[in-house]
């Protein structure tokens, strides 16, 4: 008899904007139907139900005993360090719950990123000509911003023309003002390339720095694209292939070990950009 594949339950941030949640359901959808046999779920941290402890509560009911909960996100910063893990310690103890790494950096979101920008009109022959802004929610986490900057410099490597970082939130500069540079450098044209998963307050204040800087391209956010969905089954196969360090975790933690006591908080990940 083949081992019972552990749920995938993929955990995203929530909003009051309803094309938040559409978006997260429908790269459920292409997850799932990149792998049929897996059974995929979705929690929300806030805002939206089901909740990640609901959703975790309904799953131990059925009598779940395996889960890897997947953060929705593209970098390590308070939400995966610290809600998430806050949220998997308190979860019914019969689950063995493995924490996934996030999604990013990975070069199948910069193959998303760049399937965005085509999309609305960019080609490959337009690369050296156009800048591009590699727009992010933003973060006061420095490793998080860090990440960001790096993918910017690596990008760039690929042709085009020039790439900058630019944060909706938290850190500098904003959208808006990274067109400007790009136009400063005597880029041909400039393309605003959101750098976040779905719809919301801060990629709609990341398309108006771009509409005020006339930027010449808006492309949409990475959504349920089909590279960003299979990143998804790429964490979820790594933390499936690793111990459940997080099950471990979980059962000192209800033996009343203290929260500064040592502890993963999340599974490794390789990852190199070519």
């Amino acid at each position: 008899m083949r081992p019972v594949q552990p749920v995938l339950l993929v955990i995203a941030h929530g909003s009051r904007d309803p094309r938040h949640a559409a978006t997260v359901h429908a790269l459920v959808r292409r997850v799932r139907s990149l792998r049929p046999g897996l059974r995929v779920e979705t929690g929300f941290l806030d805002f939206n139900i089901p909740s990640v402890s609901g959703e975790l509560e309904s799953l131990a009911a059925e009598g779940v005993r395996d889960v890897v909960a997947l953060p929705l996100l593209l970098t390590r910063a308070f939400h995966a360090k610290a809600d998430i893990p806050a949220v998997l310690r308190d979860a019914p103890p019969q689950l063995r719950i493995r924490q996934a790494e996030v999604l990013g950096p990975s070069p199948l979101l910069l193959s998303a990123l760049e399937r965005r920008l085509y999309e609305v009109g960019l080609t490959p022959a337009d690369k050296s000509s156009t800048g591009v802004v590699l727009a992010s929610a933003g973060s006061s986490d420095p490793e998080a911003i860090a990440v960001i900057a790096e993918i910017a410099r690596e990008w760039r490597h690929t042709g085009w023309c020039a790439v900058r970082p630019a944060f909706a939130s938290a850190s500098l500069p904003r959208t808006q003002e990274a067109v400007r540079e790009l136009r400063a450098l005597g880029c041909e044209r400039v393309a605003v390339a959101p750098y976040v998963l779905a719809p919301g307050f801060l990629p709609d204040r990341i398309a108006r720095g771009a509409a005020e800087a006339d930027a010449d391209v808006l492309a949409d956010v990475l959504g349920p694209a089909p590279e960003v969905a299979r990143v998804l089954l790429e964490r979820y196969d790594q933390a499936y292939s690793t111990s459940p360090a997080w099950a471990v975790d979980r059962v000192r933690h209800r033996r009343g070990w203290s929260r500064s006591s040592p502890r993963p908080l999340s599974m490794p990940t390789a990852w190199s950009l070519p």
